[in-house]
């Protein structure tokens, strides 16, 4: 924080530091010195990657004998567990913040949400967590949502399942982390890991042509025992998107950041605050479900934080019908789509809408909704910076133990943009 512009060319203020933060090897459980890992960071400002977020919302883990069977919340699934690791993760994944757990119908804190075994909660801020659902590591999330979403869903719905992912961490208290092309449907062939793997796989085309998919079987040495899983996906062609597609999947997540930044209630960065004012009124109640995430922020309570707006109600319905979801406690508030998504690029998501009488949102299928309750008559404006299901049963199964991958922390150098290859 003492680097100044001035004096050093850079706010430092402004950085993040972060790094991978696992506990493994032979330095395992503080095996020769006190390790930089998750929740062994308290105070520092330094932040570790959130796995816990991560298998939340894709499902399973990254190395997954067979990537189509464990389904997560922005990949079809209906797993209860998984739907409070995402939950948590939305709250800055605070050891101490509570909310009714989904699994288990009862309020519980942060760390007494399972993760294969660990707490899930591991903050004492949110920013000592970067929330992400890929990264340089493992499947991208185009490429992991190929192997879990139905072969015939249409492309369209495909767009939205990456946008409702990546909305977990856009809507997050904690740091949000998109790889490199997420917003523009980014695949490397299915390729699990690709640093060594070359430009051909790597492909980042920014003219939003080629999303990269469908280049041949990535490379046999860390992919081999999968070719059989891949080599029918990669082949079809319905599983390719268009240059359309592409450029739609890019001005929904701007949308997201266009939401990120409209009002400071997303970033609260004060775990006191996040405590006080974010709850998830649904979560282990009779009218919550394993496909829908009901957020809200109430800037009622405690300090005034967003002089524009009162409430912020964000519906995440991961489910592919419509959603008429009750929110008690909002009886007569009256909310509004946020004009972001009222004005934005995706149509589906306007036609949401909010009953004061009942508290009720309703939300198209495999949509995020954001609703607002400004206060007075005052109306926000967009930013010019930077979419009745059945309640499904309780049926909890952990996602396995991921491990890290040790390599080098430089990242492959993206391909040139296509030349018609």
């Amino acid at each position: 924080d003492e680097l100044t512009v001035e004096r050093d060319g850079v706010d430092g203020s402004q950085i993040t530091l972060y790094g991978e933060g696992w506990d493994f090897g032979e330095v395992a459980d503080n095996a020769r010195f006190t390790q930089a890992i998750q929740g062994q960071l308290d105070g520092t400002s330094i932040a570790t990657f959130n796995d816990r977020l991560r298998d939340g919302a894709r499902g399973g883990g990254p190395f997954d004998d067979d990537p189509r069977t464990d389904l997560g919340f922005a990949s079809g699934g209906e797993d209860a567990n998984d739907l409070d690791l995402v939950q948590i993760g939305l709250a800055g994944n605070l050891r101490d913040f509570e909310l009714r757990s989904q699994e288990s119908g009862v309020v519980v804190t942060g760390e007494e949400i399972d993760y294969n075994g660990s707490p899930a909660g591991y903050a004492s801020h949110p920013d000592e967590v970067v929330n992400y659902v890929d990264a340089h590591d493992n499947e991208t999330l185009f490429d992991i949502l190929t192997f879990k979403l139905p072969m015939d869903m249409p492309m369209a719905d495909r767009v939205r399942m990456n946008s409702l992912a990546l909305s977990t961490t856009a809507l997050s208290q904690s740091v949000s982390f998109w790889h490199a092309g997420s917003d523009l449907l980014r695949s490397k062939s299915l390729d699990r890991d690709s640093y060594d793997s070359g430009d051909w796989f790597n492909l980042l085309d920014w003219t939003m042509t080629d999303n990269g998919f469908g280049r041949g079987l990535p490379p046999e040495d860390k992919n081999g025992d999968k070719w059989d899983i891949m080599q029918p996906l990669l082949a079809d062609p319905a599983l390719k998107p268009g240059g359309q597609d592409i450029e739609q999947a890019h001005a929904m997540a701007l949308d997201l950041l266009r939401l990120r930044h409209s009002t400071p209630l997303f970033r609260l960065g004060d775990p006191d605050l996040i405590r006080e004012k974010l709850s998830f009124p649904v979560s282990g109640t009779e009218l919550g479900g394993e496909q829908v995430i009901v957020m809200h922020i109430d800037d009622t309570v405690d300090e005034d934080v967003d002089d524009a707006l009162e409430h912020v109600v964000v519906v995440f319905n991961a489910s592919g019908e419509e959603l008429a979801q009750q929110v008690p406690g909002l009886e007569g508030v009256e909310l509004e789509l946020s004009a972001i998504q009222a004005q934005g690029a995706d149509e589906v998501v306007k036609g949401s809408s909010w009953d004061a009488a009942s508290a009720t949102a309703n939300v198209p299928a495999r949509t995020v909704a954001v609703f607002v309750a400004p206060q007075g008559d005052e109306v926000p404006e967009p930013s010019p910076t930077p979419t009745p299901s059945p309640t499904p049963t309780v049926s909890p199964s952990p996602s396995p133990e991921p491990t890290p991958t040790v390599k080098p922390t430089d990242r492959p150098r993206p391909g040139p943009p296509p030349t018609g290859n």
